[in-house]
């Protein structure tokens, strides 16, 4: 048997998914960021079965096809969904263990998460009142034994199925459904309690408590009730009829979606064995299906909107202008002089919003393009461009409808914009566009001006707050060329990749980025043999393309160091005795979700820098449209430098990335401890005071 060369990707996945979950059981972690970090390993798992399991499901279906699907054909698919079941029900145990012991500590907050069972009577009369003013209208009792088929159930809605019986004839039972209407009504609900108290009662709750009131009219007097969920395939497949326009087939996929086959059953481990086995059988799920028993209570993503009743001191560290923007001069006159380096979500947001803003208002700028993956539900960037739109601008919008999750939402947008006569670009047939970019045009006496914007995040004002990302804000002439090409391409995409071919500052993906940094990692490994210092610094949200891992191996085996920062998947065996320097990874997850691409290569002492929006994946490098720009004003390049420097030091809050994917912290061996995410606020505040003491003077 050949030797393994590379972690499974969706193993390396759950095992970022465990990190999330250190998180959750951190007692060091404030109570309220505890609660959230499950939900967010609830929705990350949601995500998980939608796309990669289903995937996994399909190759097993279509395995005459198993070549075209990237994945590593050395194991079978079905090996890996059940190592995905064994470790998925490991993490569950863990998930419901970490979950009992928050409880306990609510409750020495004095906060109560009240069921159906423990209502006073006051509370009683106040559920019975909510679910009639506020519920009632929001559901559909379905009696499923009657129906012909089991109805249509949706992928991320949670169901309560019902045993009713009445005590004259246990053996007459009925089953029912309902689902749960969280999206209307919310899923927590605070009951009126003692002064001092806080109780809350989940929706499903008081739908149970409501159960004999819902049913009257069959006369059933004994009910049992547990939650369910189904999860669904997510992919959406777009067919080839010419005939069909690309946002027809959008629309047609999102419908076809809700067609999806179930990859994951979860259930409350109460349920009752008749009603159990009934759902399994109507929903056509076998011993291979990823049924997994839980707790009573599901879809813990809503957790991520745990009320706000602890009482805490907030650890969120306020966000504060970027030095260089501070002055009384607009953005757009600083951009012009120089570039400027924001790191969000330590520098506001508001400077992008104010640069939109002045160019929409800016009598002199005649067009903004820009580049949209995924924009937050009442997006300022979107309202300053459909401003500039009035205001006689050409607004271009490159709006990404394969953005996974955000299809619909960004079919929204697309009628808002092209109702204010802004032009929209769908993007390219097989091809995502993941760029983040923007390019303004003015006159200026007799000549265009052009300035903008490189990112590594998306426009998106509420993530902002919550994802580490760079961005570049600048005016060089090379780079705003490169981005004219790339929407030139977008714009025209039909007469080929000539435009993205010929950009000369950035690297873009599909064309180029793969070869350059193939071209860069070739010129460590020449300096290594040659006994000269090699280096590459790599942080990236997710490192699994094989061809790259494989050229990393090739430098650490030539001599040259390498550092890694990795967020999510990680496929790399770094444990190698041919390495002639030890080929290092952390993985850090903290507060914010670290979302920024960097990379760089020591380039015999004259360091290449780059940020960018690409991951070193397959997908991102051959499917997708992705560009890196290159940081080139020393200043910045030593900021930026520091940045990952404090990063790599971080002995807190990151994780070795070792072959055994066990997730143990970095050890401080006795050292200063390093928390990099507080260290960069730290750092940013006091270049910031700096630079403001030194325009004073």
């Amino acid at each position: 048997m050949a030797k393994k060369q590379f972690i499974q990707r969706d193993i390396s996945w759950l095992s970022f998914n465990a990190r999330v979950l250190q998180e959750a059981n951190d007692p060091t972690v404030p109570l309220s960021a505890r609660i959230r970090f499950l939900g967010i390993f609830s929705n990350n798992s949601d995500e998980f079965f939608r796309v990669r399991v289903a995937t996994l499901k399909r190759m097993i279906e279509f395995s005459e096809s198993r070549k075209k699907l990237n994945m590593h054909l050395e194991i079978d698919p079905q090996m890996i969904l059940d190592d995905i079941q064994t470790i998925v029900l490991q993490q569950q145990n863990e998930f419901n263990r970490i979950w009992d012991g928050i409880i306990k500590e609510l409750k020495k907050e004095k906060i109560f998460l009240v069921d159906e069972n423990h209502l006073t009577k006051d509370q009683q009369n106040f559920v019975r009142n909510y679910f009639d003013e506020e519920v009632r209208s929001n559901i559909i009792p379905l009696m499923i034994e009657s129906l012909p088929q089991l109805p249509y159930l949706r992928d991320k809605s949670i169901y309560l199925g019902i045993v009713m019986s009445k005590n004259s004839s246990a053996y007459r039972q009925k089953y029912a459904l309902i689902e749960i209407p969280a999206k209307a009504n919310g899923r927590f609900v605070i009951l009126p309690s003692k002064v001092g108290e806080t109780q809350i009662i989940l929706l499903e709750d008081i739908i149970r408590f409501n159960l004999p009131h819902i049913f009257t009219y069959f006369g059933f007097d004994h009910f049992k009730s547990h939650i369910f969920k189904v999860t669904k395939d997510a992919e959406i497949d777009l067919d080839s009829d010419v005939s069909t326009t690309f946002v027809e087939k959008i629309e047609k996929g999102l419908k076809n979606r809700r067609k999806g086959k179930p990859v994951r059953f979860v259930y409350d481990k109460e349920m009752d064995a008749g009603l159990l086995e009934y759902l399994i059988r109507r929903l056509s799920l076998n011993r291979k299906s990823n049924i997994i028993p839980g707790g009573r209570i599901h879809n813990f993503r809503h957790f991520m909107d745990f009320p706000d009743v602890i009482k805490e001191k907030s650890t969120r560290r306020p966000a504060f202008t970027h030095p260089e923007l501070k002055s009384s001069m607009r953005v757009t006159d600083v951009i012009l002089k120089k570039d400027v380096l924001l790191n969000f979500p330590y520098h506001s947001f508001n400077a992008l919003i104010d640069l939109l803003r002045e160019a929409a208002m800016d009598p002199d700028v005649n067009s903004i393009k820009i580049t949209a993956y995924r924009l937050a539900s009442n997006s300022k960037i979107i309202n300053a461009l459909i401003n500039a739109a009035r205001n006689g601008k050409e607004v271009v919008v490159m709006l990404e409808l394969k953005a996974r999750f955000d299809e619909e939402a960004n079919l929204e947008w697309k009628k808002v914009l092209e109702e204010e006569g802004i032009k929209v670009l769908l993007g390219v047939p097989k091809m995502k566009i993941h760029a983040k970019l923007c390019i303004i045009k003015k006159r200026k006496g007799n000549t265009t001006v052009q300035y903008g914007f490189v990112s590594t995040g998306n426009l998106n004002e509420s993530t902002s707050k919550v994802y580490s990302d760079h961005c570049l804000l600048t005016s060089n002439r090379k780079v705003m060329a490169d981005i004219n090409r790339i929407f030139r391409y977008l714009e025209n995409w039909r007469n080929g990749t000539l435009p993205l071919q010929a950009c000369k500052t950035l690297m873009v993906c599909p064309n180029n980025m793969r070869k350059e940094i193939i071209g860069l990692i070739n010129r460590e490994i020449k300096s290594a043999k040659s006994g000269k210092p090699a280096q590459i610094i790599l942080k990236v949200n997710s490192l699994s393309d094989d061809f790259l891992i494989t050229k990393l191996y090739e430098a650490a085996t030539a001599g040259v160091e390498i550092k890694m920062i990795v967020r999510g998947i990680f496929c790399p065996l770094l444990e190698n005795k041919k390495f002639k320097k030890h080929a290092t990874a952390i993985s850090i997850v903290d507060e914010y979700l670290e979302h920024a691409r960097v990379m760089i290569f020591h380039n015999a002492g004259k360091e290449k820098m780059y940020i960018s929006s690409a991951d070193w994946m397959v997908r991102n490098l051959d499917h997708r449209v992705e560009a890196a720009i290159p940081i080139t004003n020393p200043d910045l390049q030593q900021e930026l430098k520091d940045i990952i420097h404090i990063q790599l030091r971080d002995n807190v809050k990151a994780r070795v990335l070792n072959n055994e994917l066990t997730n143990n912290y970095v050890p401080s061996d006795g050292k200063k401890k390093i928390r990099s995410q507080i260290e960069t606020y730290n750092y940013l505040i006091k270049k910031n005071i700096a630079t403001s003491e030194v325009s004073r003077h």
